[in-house]
């Protein structure tokens, strides 16, 4: 069987689609291939000096996205999208060479500030280098394409998370090269991933190039002069305003399953050996159920369900998991609610999510859309790590608050759902 005759057995491809989905997801694949290569050494960072540093982290993000969102929209407003999509992936790789020459000559690498440096500016890279990957997507693909193409082009960042960790952890390691042990420093990992980025750059290229974007800048499909448009239309947009509350929603839920799924392996399991692997098999299933789904079903049911319908699946699976949980606070049932929640997120509700920005414009595209993505997520972040210190002050016990949460969700997930049916 010939490879283009397999991927149709594996996608809902039509003609002359093949170029465009396979630079697509070899360009996610490197984006999400250089951020695990280097995440390990920013989790270390984050909890060298006591996990209890984490929430002042996370809120230390939040405002550089403050100050990141705008200084990108202008980026955005002064150049087309053939010269600011290879510049913001440039900046970063420029950044990740500056952080590892910091760390190899500063005395003692920096420090704690530095370390603490890198850590958020690693947190703030994550979100904005796939947000504008998404952001592009929705720009060049139609609606219809992108039913039944996205779920297989997030392919490429599940493999890419899988490949980066997994290198990650053999050249850490070592291994044998003949009769000698060869052991790469974790700062190298750096220099690996800022030329991921610049592989990316490359796909971003040949992807101008299939999809005809042009070079004139604020034409029909480019973002317009004003920096602060993306602002303007979350405040007047009820559709965005929804998505911000749905995506805020979801990160919160996000948080209070994290923070119940380590008190729960703390009590049920005893050391560090025991308790990693236990996270390494929840981490295991989540990538085989997301692999599955993303290559052969996410495009059949986003097709056959529509987007609305989507979108509620995973609020009901978190209501539902969330009062499991209440009930049955087992290791099982948390193995079992994080698996499900986490691959379904990956396959189903993120490519559904960036579906949502298809019939938009390049402002909401690639202004209004970072800022949803960067502060609106780690905003929700923040609000979910200090939230227990609220809810013991208050004598609310977690599990309700999740459920209640959980409700909220799907209910701006049936409110988001009507604004699709109705054309936004």
């Amino acid at each position: 069987m010939t490879p283009a005759r397999l991927l149709r057995r594996l996608v809902l491809l039509e003609e002359g689609e093949a170029p465009g989905l396979l630079w697509s997801t070899l360009y996610f694949f490197l984006l999400f291939f250089g951020y695990y290569l280097v995440r390990p050494v920013r989790e270390a960072i984050g909890i060298a000096r006591g996990a209890d540093k984490l929430p002042w982290l996370m809120t230390g993000t939040l405002l550089v996205m403050v100050l990141a969102n705008p200084a990108f929209a202008t980026l955005v407003s002064k150049l087309p999208r053939r010269r600011f999509i290879p510049l913001a992936y440039r900046f970063f790789a420029v950044n990740m060479l500056a952080f590892f020459l910091a760390f190899r000559f500063l005395p003692h690498h920096g420090g704690a500030a530095l370390g603490y440096g890198f850590y958020i500016w690693l947190s703030v890279f994550n979100l904005f280098v796939v947000s504008v990957f998404w952001g592009f997507m929705s720009d060049v693909w139609s609606e219809g394409q992108g039913k039944r193409l996205f779920g297989f082009i997030a392919t490429g960042g599940t493999l890419g998370a899988i490949a980066g960790a997994a290198l990650t952890g053999v050249l850490t390691k070592g291994f044998a090269l003949g009769a000698m042990k060869v052991k790469v420093d974790p700062l190298s990992l750096l220099l690996v991933s800022a030329l991921t980025l610049e592989a990316a750059v490359f796909c971003v290229k040949r992807l101008m190039v299939v999809f005809h974007v042009g070079e004139e800048a604020h034409g029909a499909k480019e973002p317009g002069p004003g920096p602060l448009e993306g602002l303007r239309l979350i405040a007047t947009s009820r559709y965005l305003q929804l998505i911000c509350l749905y995506i805020l929603l979801y990160t919160i839920t996000s948080t209070f399953l994290y923070l119940q799924q380590g008190s729960i392996v703390e009590r049920t399991f005893a050391g560090t050996a025991a308790r990693t692997a236990a996270f390494a098999r929840i981490d295991l299933w989540v990538n085989v159920l997301t692999l599955v789904t993303q290559v052969l079903l996410t495009g059949r049911l986003i097709t056959a369900l529509g987007i609305p319908a989507v979108l509620s699946i995973l609020p009901v699976l978190t209501l539902a998991g969330f009062g499991a949980l209440w009930a049955w606070s087992t290791f099982g049932v948390m193995a079992l609610f994080q698996v499900l929640r986490r691959g379904l997120h990956y396959a189903l509700d993120r490519p559904a999510r960036e579906i949502l920005y298809i019939p938009l414009g390049p402002e909401e595209r690639y202004k209004a859309k970072p800022f949803i993505d960067t502060f609106i997520y780690r905003g929700g972040d923040m609000m979910g790590v200090w939230a227990p210190t609220a809810l013991v002050a208050l004598a609310i016990p977690v599990g309700l608050a999740s459920v209640g949460c959980s409700g909220l969700w799907w209910a701006s997930s049936l409110a988001l759902g009507r604004r699709v049916r109705l054309g936004g």
